[in-house]
């Protein structure tokens, strides 16, 4: 494709607007209440979430991850405490998490501090995942330079074999995360580029400020 076309490629908005009165006072209910509608849109992966972290030094990296929950403390997912992702978290926890809900034309961006969930969340979560997820968290050294698929392949056989007829215990490398939000953007795409964006600030550890920013 030619540069030229790939810079005429652009869609409008036309489906919804979003004001300061369309929107909750707590933003945790905002987000209830457009996650419950990407879940009647039948949007593909409405859990998907792009997850931005960064070393000490400031370099990013950026990954879609699944969001397991959330509440009023925040927003959690599960991973390999040894991953690139893991790593970034144990120095620098600060990070950032974005939804985008295509047919709907929104996102949703979330900033915060990352903090492990506890280990019994962990194993909770854990025992109901299918079996192969639990298998792939114990054999695959997730990050890591590896010789080829092989590896995996034959690590997940001996996996296989070792826990045949016993339950898969979660390994001590594996849990989850939650993001505790300070800031969270509800954006609602609109013509012309005009944009609908709607900012809750945290106040005080507790009090919530919401704005209107330009597009």
């Amino acid at each position: 494709m030619k540069q030229e076309d790939i810079q005429n490629i652009r869609s409008e908005y036309l489906s919804a607007s979003l004001s300061e009165n369309d929107t909750a006072a707590d933003p945790i209910k905002q987000f209830d209440k457009w996650f419950n509608e990407a879940l009647k849109a039948e949007i593909s992966e409405p859990t998907a979430m792009t997850l931005a972290t960064a070393t000490t030094d400031g370099r990013p990296s950026a990954r879609i991850v699944l969001m397991k929950g959330f509440n009023n403390e925040g927003f959690s997912f599960y991973t390999n405490y040894l991953s690139r992702k893991g790593k970034e978290i144990a120095k620098n926890p600060l990070g950032s998490i974005l939804f985008f809900w295509d047919s709907l034309e929104r996102q949703v961006r979330i900033e915060g501090t990352i903090e492990k969930l506890d280990r019994a969340t962990s194993e909770k979560y854990f025992i109901t995942r299918p079996r192969a997820s639990q298998l792939g968290a114990v054999i695959s050294p997730q990050s890591q330079e590896i010789a080829g698929r092989e590896v995996l392949e034959e690590k997940l056989k001996a996996a296989e074999a070792e826990y045949n007829d016993k339950d898969v215990p979660k390994p001590s490398h594996w849990g989850g995360y939650i993001l505790k939000p300070r800031l969270i953007e509800f954006w609602q795409g609109r013509q012309s580029r005009l944009h609908d964006r709607i900012v809750y600030k945290k106040i005080d550890n507790k009090t919530w400020k919401k704005v209107r920013l330009a597009p």
